[in-house]
């Protein structure tokens, strides 16, 4: 991993700004400060150097560099200062650097933050040059467009798509006799299916992992029930809705269709390398699309993978990340012109392949998809296609205070497994803390 490239000054007036910017409260409305197109001067004539930070493996890294590389050959008078690390304490970093008035000009963030940077004024208003023509979203999916928007403002343009996936081991469902899981069975059926592999296995391996404290799984399941994860800045849904999801994962456990508690609690994180199915515990995990191929190197089975659950539409357009810029670069004319680069590129979109998911435009999309030659990102690509005229209208980002939100649901499905609490109580003060954090 290339180390983190440090910048040799910052602006003391870009130090001001953010520090004023992670000072103002929000107004009791909602809204965010600033519209339009920022004020820059023309395109400038001399050197104008970029910082960029995004978090992901070294794939993605060299593929991401040569695409900057490819902005610069085009563009000589910009050039970039690139950084990037793993997932893991990417948010912390994110966080030191916004507290020091040191954000990177470009940089990616993903749905778990977009609203709260959005809504702490740290992210540029992109839709000024969406509507100038200088980023071009005509290509993708209006769902796609649509949540990388707060409060009808673009502060997010999806880096790719990806779709939340059952990624399950084909190899031992063959050695156990045991019919593969399909996209759209219902969650009484995948139950059922996930018993039926434990018993296959005579208690060796569970059907699946357990992903009660999992907001994905809970967002598309109450998605399916037709009701929402959040209304504006309150939950959307009541006591009832999340306690009925949590008594169904009691059931599973009942039924040992989930493995023991310390293992489930290992995986909750979602890092891929740590998932039941390549550890060998479970025959299926829940993950991102995306991740299938990182998850198939982790394991020597063959995978597999199949949409969640529930009804197609309960899916989304969903951003697997965005690039945003940061409201107080000096140049967010060139920022906003590298994000289009990065994201309606057809050449890059090549260069970029399905690293971070499906491209997000639909142009670049069937480019990619036509020349891929990887049988695992064609699965990908193939699971895509299979949803995308399918899913269901877009929500909203999620607001400022999901992350928080996140941590509390897994930790109270973690309190049911382990018995500390009973699923009812554990609801009750779900319900109250979760609220407390978006009122914040």
């Amino acid at each position: 991993m290339r180390p983190p490239l440090v910048r040799p000054g910052v602006d003391p007036a870009r130090r001001r700004l953010l520090g004023a910017l992670l000072g103002v409260p929000l107004l009791a409305t909602g809204g965010l400060s600033g519209c339009g197109v920022e004020a820059e001067s023309p395109t400038p004539d001399g050197p104008v150097e970029l910082s960029v930070f995004w978090y992901g493996g070294t794939r993605r890294a060299e593929a991401t560099e040569r695409a900057l590389r490819m902005y610069s050959a085009r563009n000589p008078q910009v050039t970039f200062r690139v950084t990037w690390q793993g997932q893991g304490g990417y948010y912390e970093r994110l966080a030191t650097q916004a507290g020091g008035g040191n954000v990177p000009d470009l940089f990616q963030i993903d749905d778990s933050m977009l609203g709260d940077y959005a809504q702490r004024g740290i992210l540029l208003d992109l839709g000024g040059y969406v509507d100038g023509g200088r980023i071009n979203l005509n290509t993708l999916p209006p769902g796609l467009v649509d949540y990388g928007k707060i409060d009808d403002r673009v502060y997010g343009v999806a880096a790719a798509q990806t779709h939340a996936a059952v990624v399950f081991n084909r190899d031992l469902l063959r050695r156990l006799g045991v019919a593969e899981p399909t996209t759209s069975m219902t969650w009484a059926d995948y139950l059922s299916w996930a018993a039926r592999v434990t018993r296959a296995s005579r208690g060796r391996v569970a059907g699946s992992m357990d992903p009660s404290g999992d907001h994905r799984a809970l967002w598309l399941w109450l998605r399916g029930l037709g009701t929402r994860f959040y209304q504006g800045r309150q939950l959307g849904f009541g006591p009832a809705a999340l306690l009925d999801w949590f008594e169904f994962w009691e059931r599973a456990r009942s039924q040992r269709a989930t493995p023991a508690a310390a293992l489930v609690d290992r995986a909750d994180g979602g890092d891929p390398a740590r998932q039941l199915v390549v550890s060998g515990h479970t025959a299926a995990s829940f993950a991102w699309s995306h991740q299938f191929p990182e998850l198939q190197r982790y394991s020597k089975d063959e995978l597999a993978l199949v949409g969640f659950p529930g009804p197609r539409a309960a899916q989304w357009d969903r951003a697997s990340m965005y690039w945003a810029g940061f409201r107080g670069t000096r140049h967010p004319q060139v920022v906003a012109d590298v994000i289009d680069f990065l994201t309606g590129s057809v050449e890059v979109g090549r260069l970029l392949g399905t690293e971070r998911g499906l491209p997000a435009s639909l142009t670049v999309r069937q480019a990619v998809v036509q020349t891929l030659d990887d049988p695992l990102a064609e699965r990908v690509a193939a699971l895509g296609e299979a949803l995308h005229q399918q899913v269901g209208p877009a929500p909203a980002p999620p607001p400022r205070g999901h992350g928080e939100v996140r941590a509390l649901l897994t930790e109270a499905a973690r309190s049911i497994r382990a018995g500390r609490s009973g699923a009812r109580a554990a609801t009750t003060q779900f319900m109250a803390r979760a609220q407390a954090a978006l009122a914040r």
